[in-house]
């Protein structure tokens, strides 16, 4: 893994990190069982995730339906 990507397969947490602006670089799919996302490591990045994680953070629920349909989207849409 390059330290400057963070990597998950929580979609959840991607979906969430995409509502907050983290920018999405890739979705490795060679798992056909298990899509990872990547993203961009930034100053905020780990202050989501721990967030996250601690079930402190507060999001919009419409645009993380949005951003999860849209991974979704791009994990089974090509």
């Amino acid at each position: 893994m390059n330290s400057d990507l963070y990597e998950t397969s929580d979609l959840g947490l991607a979906a969430s990190l995409l509502t907050f602006g983290s920018i999405l670089l890739d979705i490795d799919k060679e798992n056909p069982k298990r899509a990872v996302f990547q993203f961009i490591v930034s100053v905020e990045l780990k202050d989501i995730i721990a967030s996250y994680w601690n079930g402190e953070l507060k999001v919009s629920a419409l645009r993380l339906n949005e951003n999860t349909k849209l991974l979704k989207s791009r994990i089974y849409g090509g």
